[in-house]
């Protein structure tokens, strides 16, 4: 059952989200809407992402509110914050053509409604484009923080390039163990922890300052990852699509440690649908394990340790622990 205070903290993570990353978005989906020599199933291909599949206002927030901490103007973050819009939207794409992703919630993604080589394209554009924004963008500013700013977004483009090549070996593996897969979680964290350094670098930061947000942007993408992970057992055609071509979720992964479970869970998830009662069945064995509620137990210690680190900062950081737990939500 959800608490008062749960329904009240993410309602404002929502809104604290949307405050700081909006412009970004509405600057990033304007730039790539207005290029002209796009074919016309390309376009409408993004054209669709953009405005009806695709609303991320994180990244840049991310950024803004990192550069703000440090006590920067956050509006220096902004056409950063579009570069970033844009090729983390290209890897989304090129990720669901990977895991065959047809839906997400209840809308189809870009490859669920105009197949894969459509999508194959528009993922090319948004990157092509992203980098465009980023090379102007980066283009105005000191040479050292143009150069530390390239380099971390090079670095965390690879870094979940690499997660997600290490992914594809994961498929329909049930003896997979959670350590392994937290590998490639941490890897994931990249660009969270790219957008955190950026933005205390923009807001003049010192180095100690950016080490904290940068392990602190880490640790939420890490934590933001497993919150997923969690959702995902609610979602019956997720739950599938993951049990066959991608990895299964991480609080599966540590229920199947219990031999008594796993037979009964694995038998579930490898039929070719899901009923929402069977997918209840498969979130109470997995919920009722002693690993998994060690897992929300090493969440919450995540959170109280990138606290502590917080608390280091000059600028308010009630805004950063509020991101840290909302990510406990429901769970």
């Amino acid at each position: 059952m959800k608490k008062k205070n749960d329904k009240k903290r993410m309602k404002q993570v929502q809104v604290l989200l949307t405050k700081h990353g909006q412009r970004a978005f509405e600057i990033a989906k304007t730039a790539v809407l207005n290029e002209k020599m796009m074919c016309k199933p390309v376009y409408e291909a993004i054209r669709y992402f953009m405005e009806e599949s695709w609303y991320d206002v994180q990244h840049p927030a991310l950024l803004s509110l990192a550069c703000e901490a440090v006590g920067g103007n956050p509006d220096a973050t902004i056409q950063i914050g579009a570069a970033i819009v844009l090729l983390a939207g290209a890897a989304d794409i090129h990720d669901d053509i990977i895991d065959k992703s047809k839906t997400k919630g209840s809308k189809p993604t870009v490859f669920g409604k105009f197949g894969i080589d459509i999508t194959l394209l528009a993922g090319d554009a948004l990157l092509f484009k992203g980098l465009i924004l980023l090379y102007d963008a980066c283009e105005k500013l000191p040479k050292k923080q143009r150069q530390a700013i390239l380099n971390l977004t090079k670095q965390a483009f690879f870094e979940i390039g690499s997660a997600e090549a290490k992914e594809t070996g994961f498929k329909e593996k049930y003896d997979l163990t959670p350590e392994e897969y937290r590998k490639v979680i941490e890897m994931k964290a990249a660009v969270a922890e790219a957008n955190t350094r950026i933005g205390a670098i923009l807001g003049g930061g010192n180095s100690k300052e950016i080490d904290v947000l940068g392990h602190y942007g880490r640790t939420l993408g890490i934590l933001m990852t497993i919150r997923d992970d969690f959702i995902d057992l609610f979602e019956p055609n997720e739950l599938i699509n993951r049990a066959k071509n991608e990895c299964l979720p991480l609080p599966i992964l540590y229920a199947l440690r219990n031999a008594r479970k796993k037979s009964e869970i694995v038998r579930l998830l490898r039929k070719n649908k899901i009923a929402e009662q069977e997918t209840r069945k498969v979130l109470d064995l997995t919920m009722d394990t002693k690993d998994v509620q060690e897992l929300k137990n090493e969440m919450k210690l995540l959170i109280k340790k990138e606290e502590n680190l917080l608390s280091h900062m000059k600028q308010e950081r009630s805004i950063l622990r509020l991101l840290l737990r909302s990510t406990l939500e429901d769970l």
